[in-house]
């Protein structure tokens, strides 16, 4: 079970490939690239592979570095392939490295550079401090070939094998004599408050061949390498079968030398095909070899529930307008209250205003979030796609100004509102201010640290041009129509004057029901939102988006049904009070959104600074933002559909 790899993805991944494959036509950036020998290149076959290093980044801290913070060998001729939008907000910096790989050429110790630091000089104090603060906090490489990952496979427990796509830069052994991290993999190092780097790595590049299959060339299948740490007494003859380890004393009270070498073999490997080439990686990942069957058991009892609502619900309103409907109208309205308050179930709400551009917003996450997934589902935004989930959620975001400021005008008309210009204006800048200014604060602290995550300038400047060059003219547009539409007519008239509200139970009274009412939707998503974190915070790739998208249709079922049922109860009880509450009932699962992250980042991560612990919170504000306002939206229709659903269908005198 825990080799098992998610069957929805690698159906969709294979057939999509398969497609491809057959059309002659690829996504941009996932076309095969054949490799050939230096004596059979050509236009349509490459004979060197490029090796790109990306960011370092740590599970310690939130803060990653480009490759050029470290004092590692650097490309002399450094090149950096066009970024998306969606690379450049995650942070990702991918440029050249100095490994040189010719196909199929073998290659056995080949020095890179060597990194000298000089006792008493600062500048080579300071970057080995930098070097060793790397080691200290784990801080991981990321390597690319082929648009695939360079993974580092080892055995772990159960004789399963896990591939990290990424390695670490080296390990510290305390002062305790404990050994850290990635040192336990060596017992060989065990010399206490000593950091060990890896400065070899020995790749290993295994590529399917296209003789038997009637094309020219080798595609490339996997790539994985195995850091070694070795001491090398002379960079310009070195030997990499040295047992002792490259230690780095923690006190800098002598010179130090580093020298950086690595190996590279080839294998044939026909097993493996290019289009299923990500399923060794991905099989293997950490925390998401997912126990199916008791997740889709959570969901089956998720599903139980809420179909057990919806039946009561159903039995219950019909025996209910069955009575209001017969003669006795008034031996009906004794035994039952919500018809009582049918002049006033439809009293526009205070700050209208503030609600309508709540609504407008989150109906524009609500069908950017749909799109995204559906897309994620048919495996166009892919791990091998690269920031394209990303870039695909911005632009989608951008040009969906249009449904927000329609929807907000058109409730707020129905509100009875009248100040249209500022109803038009909260919407386009409201809440996207809101993050754009989190965002903006998050972005000056790395900058401030010298992180690789820091957005240029460049890109910010662009990121407004979108918001006020297309997302705030397509608000305005769509407002425009929704001020034209006549005000949403309601089935029932409203009393000039506003019935008195009885004295409330605990369970009626609008806190309780609040709280209770986010319960159940969050519980269908406590689980998946376990691995989004895992990706997010410790790095790790998620791909499981059609489980997702399952789990994104019965969050929309629950949230509608336990606001519907919570607002049923209320209207009982003669608290016609339903438009906020309705909204702020399934909004308060991102409340609890927030006490589950509180709770992962206490329980799961080891993220120590700061700076760090800022930088998440920071960016969990506003995620909790974006869910409270999808989440609300999502239970405010469904509440607004019932309500004049079952007011409809009673006769009122």
């Amino acid at each position: 079970m825990k080799r098992r790899i998610h069957c929805g993805f690698v159906l969709v991944y294979s057939l999509v490939s398969y497609f491809y494959s057959c059309s002659a036509f690829y996504l941009p950036g996932l076309a095969p690239v054949s490799f050939c020998a230096k004596d059979k290149g050509g236009e349509d076959c490459q004979t060197v592979i490029q090796l790109f290093v990306n960011r370092l980044d740590s599970v310690e801290s939130v803060l990653p570095y480009e490759y050029d913070m470290f004092d590692f060998c650097k490309d002399e001729m450094e090149t950096r392939p066009s970024e998306n939008l969606g690379q450049v907000l995650f942070g990702e910096r991918i440029e050249s490295s100095p490994y040189k790989v010719n196909f199929p050429e073998d290659v056995k110790c080949k020095s890179l550079c060597t990194k000298s630091y000089k006792k008493g000089n600062k500048e080579d104090a300071t970057k080995l401090d930098f070097l060793k603060m790397g080691m200290q906090l784990n801080y991981q490489h990321h390597w690319i070939i082929d648009n695939m990952p360079v993974t580092w496979c080892y055995d772990v427990e159960d004789d399963q094998k896990y591939c990290n796509p990424g390695f670490p830069v080296g390990c510290l052994v305390n002062q305790d004599g404990k050994p850290k991290d990635a040192c336990v993999i060596n017992a060989e190092f065990h010399k206490k408050n000593t950091f060990y780097v890896f400065n070899h790595v020995d790749i290993k590049i295994s590529y399917h061949s296209g003789e038997a299959e009637g094309w020219r060339g080798a595609r490339l299948v996997a790539a994985t390498l195995e850091p070694k740490s070795i001491n090398q007494a002379d960079g310009k003859n070195p030997n990499c079968e040295g047992a002792i380890p490259m230690e780095v004393p923690g006190a800098f009270d002598s010179d130090v030398s580093i020298v950086y070498t690595y190996s590279v073999t080839f294998e044939e490997n026909n097993a493996i095909k290019w289009a299923s080439r990500w399923d060794y990686i991905l099989v293997s990942m950490p925390h998401t070899n997912i126990q199916w069957f008791s997740i889709m058991n959570s969901l089956v009892i998720v599903l139980f529930l809420s179909g057990m609502v919806a039946m009561i619900m159903l039995r219950t309103l019909h025996k209910d307008i069955a009575r209001y409907n017969q003669v006795d109208q008034e031996d009906a309205q004794e035994e039952s209250g919500w018809k009582q308050v049918h002049g006033d179930v439809f009293r526009p709400p205070r700050k209208g205003m503030l609600l309508s551009v709540f609504l407008g917003q989150g109906t524009q996450i609500f069908i950017m979030t749909f799109i995204t997934l559906f897309l994620a589902c048919l495996g166009f935004l892919s791990p091998a796609n690269r920031g394209a989930l990303m870039t695909c959620s911005v632009v989608l975001w951008v040009l969906l100004g249009t449904p927000a400021g329609y929807v907000s005008a058109r409730l707020y008309k129905t509100f009875g509102g009248e100040k249209w210009k500022t109803n038009v204006l909260l919407t386009a800048l409201l809440c996207p201010g809101i993050v754009f200014a989190d965002f903006f604060l998050m972005n000056l602290i790395l900058w401030v640290e010298g992180s690789s995550a820091a957005i240029p300038f460049g890109t910010l400047v662009a990121i407004l041009a979108l918001w006020f060059g297309i997302s705030v003219p397509l608000t305005f547009l769509g407002a425009y129509f929704g001020f034209k539409k006549a005000a949403i007519e309601q089935p029932v008239r409203t009393n000039q004057i506003p019935r008195q509200i009885p004295e409330q139970s605990f369970f009626t009274k609008p806190v309780p029901g609040i709280v209770m009412g986010g319960i159940l939707p969050f519980g269908c998503i406590f689980i998946q939102l376990f691995f989004i974190l895992n990706s997010i915070w410790s790095h790790q790739m998620y791909y499981m988006f059609g489980f997702l998208f399952l789990v994104f249709i019965i969050l929309l079922i629950t949230c509608s049904e336990a606001t519907v049922l919570l607002c049923y109860f209320h209207l009982c009880a003669e608290d016609y009070h339903w438009w906020w509450r309705s909204f702020l009932t399934s909004g308060f699962t991102a409340v609890y959104l927030f006490i589950y992250s509180v709770h992962y980042f206490f329980s799961k991560l080891q993220i120590v600074g700061a700076a760090s612990t800022f930088l998440y919170f920071g960016y969990t504000l506003i995620m909790v933002l974006i869910f409270f306002l999808f989440t609300g939206t999502i239970g405010f229709f469904a509440c607004f559909w019932f309500v004049n659903k079952i007011y409809s269908v009673v006769k009122v005198d």
